[in-house]
């Protein structure tokens, strides 16, 4: 099974991804995880790319698909893989599909988590980060720690979580991303569920669409 999840920053994709790659086996393939470990590592890719997330703009399309197609040709994404926030624009999608066209592959599904904005501000603008292990805290569920409960690491916000930037993030969302919806919906592909649900009740949705 191959599969893409769409929805604007904060949507919940990372979560969902990690529950339906370990329910089916396949791995989850988080561009912007790899961009991270890339700029936490400060190699010549974390680098380059490290100016783009910092604002909350979008990579260029031509380095992501490269970052992609090597991860793609991997062996555990024989049997399936789940995109988490990939791809991102309309030429993205299109570089996709000839990537996969020359791989004798094509995708199982899209699915899109519908969210409402100002709940995706609060949502994000109060994260907090392990700078470590990537653990997640959050404001609004009691005091953020200084260090990391799971690991020890110092927790703290990331600089595209800070409210202006979110905004920001959501425009360009808007803009670039949600042409997406259009293209995918247009050839049969797309699947949409409610986003704002609890967190099992979008992963049940997620499941009953797929089939």
């Amino acid at each position: 099974m191959r599969l893409i999840l769409m929805g604007a920053p904060g949507a919940g994709k990372g979560t969902q991804a990690k529950r339906l790659s370990a329910e089916l086996g396949i791995p989850q393939i988080s561009t912007g995880d790899i961009l991270r470990e890339n700029i936490r590592q400060e190699t010549t890719l974390g680098l380059k790319v490290k100016s783009y997330l910092d604002q909350g703009n979008l990579v260029p399309d031509a380095l992501i698909l490269d970052i992609v197609e090597e991860r793609l040709k991997r062996e555990d994404c024989q049997a399936g893989f789940i995109l988490d926030g990939f791809p991102r624009t309309v030429p993205q999608a299109q570089g996709l599909d000839h990537l996969l066209e020359r791989g004798e592959m094509r995708l199982s599904g899209v699915v899109a988590l519908d969210t409402d904005e100002d709940a995706l501000v609060r949502r994000l603008s109060g994260r907090f980060t392990c700078r470590v292990c990537g653990a997640d805290y959050n404001a609004s569920a009691g005091q953020v720690p200084s260090q990391c409960t799971a690991c020890g690491g110092e927790v703290g916000q990331r600089e595209d979580d800070q409210e202006q930037t979110v905004r920001h993030r959501l425009t360009v969302y808007r803009s670039q991303t949600e042409p997406l919806i259009h293209y995918y919906d247009e050839t049969g592909r797309l699947r949409r569920v409610d986003g704002m649900a609890s967190m099992d009740d979008v992963y049940r949705a997620i499941l009953a669409t797929l089939g």
